[in-house]
């Protein structure tokens, strides 16, 4: 009988099938990942952005390095080098929280044509002015360009050094030559490197010249300021992991159709992040203003219906906003509802209050609330000034022309306290209000400006009878 063949012996090990490489894809906007390719980018919305970027790197230990300097006990450490040097713009410095602090990155941002390079320029100058030295890089405008601007608005400058490059590499080698204390980038989409792909403005080149500026400043140390484009709807155009790697990010604002701009910091890891910078754009150049109050106050003098006063708080800076309400009977089916500096959901909120708790019929009105100047008011404190200002266009009731309110309003009608009373009060003194209605409970241990009345009321049913009825 014949044995088997395969008796007594083993088998031969079987290969393990190779693993299939995982691939990626990325948006070319926003560099948002996917798995698998989608149409349309989960993050920023955008059609036929992504694409395949290869497979994903596979993880690897990283052996330890020899150490080249030790850590040292907190205490220890110098803060010598992380103290702010002013810019020379009063503005500017109030919202990086002192000013520039040398190895920062500061990321400034704007819609096309709101005034950044003026206000850089301008920062160029005055810092120059005070000896020290600036590279000014331009990929958006020729050298000669910017030598007229400088001229226009008095920012020709000994030791202000300009260059209009586009090529990474170039920039590194002025900033080589030149050895700047101040470096300004204008703007961070324009320029290229050759060691990656993709062309000026995409994911992959703002995060590699972004990261190269960075790597300069802080071996450096030296400052740099940094020109970001914005996107449609207001957001900073790139990779979210560009306001990472930055140290501040502000964002410049303004109207076209106003003088008026600001200067707001989103991120600071050197100061606060709720200060606020107020400019004027004028032929001769950009100026700073320290009391821009009087420009958000109307010019009229009778008492019009539809108006209050408030004091708003944007970070340790009081500033007075006026609003102005208009109630009018609907033409159509539809009441409409048109605001402007004010958030539409609180005013919502506000008009929803009257209707309910005060019995004031608006819902089959149009209604439409501004604020005065142009400026943008967020806080809650703008509250109780908005209702009064729908009240007294609805009874057509003119409100005191000295008076000032602010307050937040709860959805049952109650007023609720708010921060910095004695701040706004001081500041609604200074400008020459007489009177004003706050929260209760907001005076106590507060001392009053000479020369002021001022109402504590407990719900928006008590301030509007105060005042109007």
């Amino acid at each position: 009988m014949s044995s088997s063949p395969t008796t007594g012996t083993r088998s031969a090990p079987r290969a393990k099938p190779s693993r299939k490489p995982v691939v990626t894809y990325r948006c070319g906007e926003c560099g948002w990942t996917a798995a698998k390719w989608v149409g349309r980018c989960g993050e920023c919305q955008a059609w036929g952005s992504v694409e395949e970027v290869g497979s994903a790197a596979t993880a690897r230990t990283t052996r330890p390095a020899v150490i080249s300097s030790p850590a040292r006990p907190i205490a220890e450490i110098d803060i010598e080098a992380a103290t702010a040097v002013g810019s020379g713009v009063a503005e500017l410095d109030r919202v990086l929280g002192g000013g520039l602090v040398p190895g920062a990155v500061v990321l400034l941002a704007g819609e096309p044509g709101v005034g950044k390079s003026t206000l850089l320029l301008d920062v160029a100058s005055q810092s120059a002015q005070q000896g020290r030295k600036i590279l000014y890089i331009s990929g958006e405008e020729s050298a000669a360009q910017i030598r007229l601007r400088a001229e226009r608005i008095g920012a020709l400058r000994p030791r202000l050094f300009l260059a209009a490059e586009t090529d990474l590499a170039t920039v590194l080698g002025h900033i080589e030559n030149t050895e700047p204390d101040l470096l300004i980038v204008d703007s961070v989409q324009t320029i290229a490197s050759g060691e990656v792909e993709g062309s000026a403005g995409g994911v992959t080149q703002v995060r590699e010249v972004t990261s190269s500026l960075i790597r300069a400043a802080k071996d450096r140390n030296m400052s740099t300021i940094v020109v970001g484009h914005v996107t449609k709807d207001g957001s900073i155009a790139g990779p979210r992991m560009l306001e990472h790697l930055v140290d501040v990010v502000c964002q410049f604002e303004g109207d076209r159709h106003s003088r008026l701009r600001m200067v707001r910091a989103i991120k600071n890891r050197y100061g606060p992040t709720d200060e606020v910078g107020c400019f004027d754009l004028t032929e001769q150049g950009i100026v700073g203003l320290p009391d821009p109050s009087g420009l958000f106050l109307s010019q009229s003098g009778e008492p019009v219906s539809g108006t209050c006063v408030s004091v708003t708080l944007e970070g340790r800076r009081p500033l007075v906003a006026e609003v102005q309400s208009l109630v009018a009977d609907s033409a159509g089916g539809s009441p409409r509802r048109a605001t402007s500096g004010l958030d539409s959901n609180r005013v919502a909120m506000v008009l929803a209050v009257l209707g309910k708790r005060l019995e004031i019929p608006l819902g089959s009105k149009d209604v439409y609330v501004a604020t005065v100047g142009g400026s943008k008011v967020t806080e809650p404190a703008i509250d109780l000034a908005a209702a009064i200002s729908l009240a007294s266009a609805y009874l057509d009731r003119p409100t005191h022309h000295r008076l000032v309110a602010f307050g937040e309003i709860g959805l049952s009608g109650e007023l609720r306290s708010v921060p910095g009373v004695s701040r706004r009060l001081s500041e609604a003194a200074r400008i020459g209000f007489t009177h004003a209605l706050v929260p209760s409970h907001a005076l106590d241990q507060l001392v009053i400006p000479q020369g002021m009345k001022v109402r504590e009321v407990n719900s928006v049913q008590q301030a509007i009878d105060t005042v109007l009825r």
